[in-house]
């Protein structure tokens, strides 16, 4: 009964998303997980990931945190992958499970890329609209041992969960510096290259590593939709402690981009709570 008022305040605009301010660092692979009570993974997680978002299961639609959009939720309409990625729903955000093994050969099935597809109306609705009002948010986040920077969003805390961690790959002891250098950088305002949907990066919460180890599909020569192995060089340890905070990693994407990391944490979320038996 409390999970049901809890959300009923959410819906009435009784709660609120987090504020940069009061951002705390949260463990997404460790937290306990919230029981589902019955209601689909896919709402429990986008609730969970972002404080203030509200998902109406009967109505099939999200209240976003801002208080005044609403969203449909969709469905899974069994489009062709490549029409999928152009135009998902939301629920079709989550039409590739997110593998949290260090394990690559899922993504040796065509078009596997899970979190490559995005709704921009969510996108915008979550985080901007507009180039300026993102580069207003954003927050500097340093990479200790090597002085490297990353300027992300706290808008839902992207640069908080960032700073935690960097911080557990610096604790790590191992000497991950040239990773960081030749960095690809973060916030961009652009375009997916190929494409009119905006990137990740211009909504503040993705961040590159050095482009020259991490490998891209459209710089192999590969056709899209069937894209082979590829020789991955980012370690295990830098990917566990990004995606532990929350980070999904382009490394495990059928179309690879493996120097990419993005702030998806209900991608996590939905990856445990859709292996894990909920009470």
């Amino acid at each position: 009964m409390l999970g049901y008022l809890v959300r009923g305040a959410l819906l009435l605009g009784l709660a609120a998303p987090v504020a940069a301010s009061e951002c705390t660092a949260r463990d997404f692979l460790a937290m306990p997980l919230p029981p589902t009570e019955g209601r689909p993974a896919v709402s429990v997680a986008l609730e969970t990931a972002y404080p203030g978002l509200f998902v109406d299961d009967g109505q099939a639609s999200v209240y976003m945190p801002d208080g005044a959009t609403v969203l449909p939720l969709g469905d899974m309409t069994g489009r062709p992958p490549a029409r999928l990625l152009e135009t998902p729903t939301i629920v079709e955000q989550f039409a590739y499970p997110y593998p949290l093994a260090f394990d690559l050969d899922a993504r040796r099935t065509p078009w596997v890329d899970p979190g490559r597809p995005r709704n921009p109306d969510f996108f915008e609705a979550l985080y901007f609209s507009a180039q300026a009002e993102a580069a207003r948010s954003l927050r500097t986040v340093t990479y200790a041992p090597t002085g490297t920077r990353f300027y992300l969003t706290d808008k839902t805390c992207a640069a908080t969960q960032l700073d935690a961690a960097l911080q557990a790959i610096a604790a790590q002891g191992v000497d991950y510096g040239r990773f960081f250098q030749s960095v690809g950088g973060s916030f961009n305002w652009r375009r997916i290259s190929g494409t009119t949907r905006l990137s990740a990066h211009s909504f503040g919460i993705a961040l590159d590593l050095n482009a020259e180890l991490g490998g891209y599909w459209r710089w192999s020569g590969a056709t899209a939709g069937q894209v082979g192995a590829y020789d991955n060089q980012i370690p295990e340890g830098i990917v566990s402690a990004l995606e532990r905070h929350g980070f999904v990693w382009g490394g495990k994407w059928h179309h690879f981009d493996g120097m990419h990391f993005e702030y998806r944490p209900e991608l996590i979320l939905h990856a445990r709570l859709t292996r894990a038996p909920q009470g």
